[in-house]
Formats: structure tokens, sequence, C-alpha cells
């Protein structure tokens, strides 16, 4: 039976997101515990074969909802080696995200969504951002929640991010009829495989390549743009324990 193709008029193809996110995202939470487990494990092994990279960098990340993968493990790791990790929250209404310092044992405040952000600390700009895909396609383009918000903010970023999106295996689409807003991820991580973004789109590669391909990436972009942290003065993860 084939699946019929999204709309291509913006009103209804808007519709036609909506209720694919409802759909993908009802999926991911009906995931069984041990399924999510093995999911997340298995996401985790392929960022820090892959991207051992942003052990230099500041990198963002989002704290994990309604089933979402659970990147704090691997951020752990990656600040272990000195890279600082940082979380986003909202500014205003339709404006880019803006990024503060994290790691275990800061306050949390609750923004939009009722998402935990660090409640205080200077600001930081990403070199790299591990972001979560409810639904991705074929050209490595992301299904998010709708706001529109990490599309705003890597544009406006001088110097673009290494932009990776992480999620189920599942939640591949064919494409999202990606619009003049929508920005497509540099990668695509999934439980099964890691993806490069090419002339012809997606393309499975092993984690040794998708190191290489990172590397080009992030010397054509400048990055990491101060090292890792990009602060003016190192922040101090001594005593992290959790």
């Amino acid at each position: 039976m084939s699946v019929p193709a999204p709309p291509t008029d913006w009103p209804q193809l808007r519709e036609w997101r909506r209720a694919e996110r409802r759909r993908l995202i009802a999926a991911r939470e009906a995931l069984d515990p041990v399924r999510r487990q093995e999911r997340n494990a298995a996401i985790t092994a392929s960022l820090l074969a892959a991207f051992g990279a942003l052990e230099r960098c500041v990198v963002g990340f989002c704290w994990p909802i309604r089933g979402e993968f659970d990147a704090r493990h691997a951020m752990r790791r990656w600040r272990e080696r000195g890279a600082v990790t940082a979380l986003p929250y909202v500014v205003a209404p339709a404006t880019p995200l803006a990024f503060r310092a994290w790691r275990p044992g800061m306050a949390l405040a609750r923004g939009a969504m009722d998402i935990p952000y660090p409640a205080a600390g200077p600001p930081v700009v990403p070199d790299a951002a591990v972001v979560p895909v409810n639904g991705f396609d074929a050209a490595g383009y992301r299904l998010g929640y709708g706001g529109g918000y990490f599309d705003r903010t890597l544009a406006q970023l001088e110097r673009r991010v290494l932009a990776i999106g992480v999620g189920d295996a599942e939640a591949r689409l064919d494409t999202i009829v990606p619009q003049l807003h929508d920005i497509p991820m540099d990668f695509i991580v999934t439980e099964a495989a890691v993806y490069a973004r090419g002339g012809q789109g997606l393309c499975a590669v092993t984690p040794a390549e998708a190191a290489v391909e990172a590397a080009r990436l992030f010397a054509s972009r400048a990055l990491p743009r101060q090292g890792a942290g990009g602060l003016s003065s190192p922040v101090c993860y001594a005593g992290e324990s959790s």
C-alpha cells in the first residue's frame, strides 16, 4: 500500500506536519522502557564513536522530553574530555534560542514546554548542537515541535554550528517538503545508523567516515570558535558527580 505524498500547499502542509508530529511522538512515547534504554545506548555509542571532535567544543543539547533520546550521558563523556555543554532557553517568542553552560548540580529553571534550563550563568555560543528530531526526511530535514526555534537559531549564527539530529530510526519520512525557513541537519544519528548529508541527501556512513566529514565541516566553518568553552574564562567542572 503506497503512502500518500504530503501536500505542498503551506496551510495544508502545516496541518500534515502537525498530524505527523503527533503520530511520531505517540509512537516514541509508547516504546517499552527496555527498548528505549537500548535505543539510547546505541545512539550514545555512535555519537561518541563518530564525534570525538566535540570534546574541544561548546556543545548544545536539549533536556529530553516526551521519550526523546537522552543526550546527558554523551555530554558527560565529552565534558570529561574538555567540552563545555550547554542548554538552550527561549528568550522571547519567535526569536533564536540562547544557551547557557550546564553541568549536573547547577540550578535549573523551567522554560517553554516546562523544559529545564540553567537558571543563571553567562551565555555561550555553541560550536555543535545535538538536536532531537520527532521525524526526519531523506534530505536531512528535521520535523521538530513546530515553533521554528532551532531553525532561527541556526540561521542567525555568524558561523553555522555542526548540527547533529538524533532520533528513532522509525521516524524517517520520505520528505517533510522543506520550506525556505527549514535548515537541514549535517548528520542524523539513530539507533540503527549514522547518516551524513551530502548532495544526494542522507547517506549511511561509518563512525570513522562521519568523523572525517565532521572535521571537514569544522574546518570550513572555522570551528570551534575559541576552543573548548568559547568563554573568556573556562567553566570549572571539578568535582562533578553525576
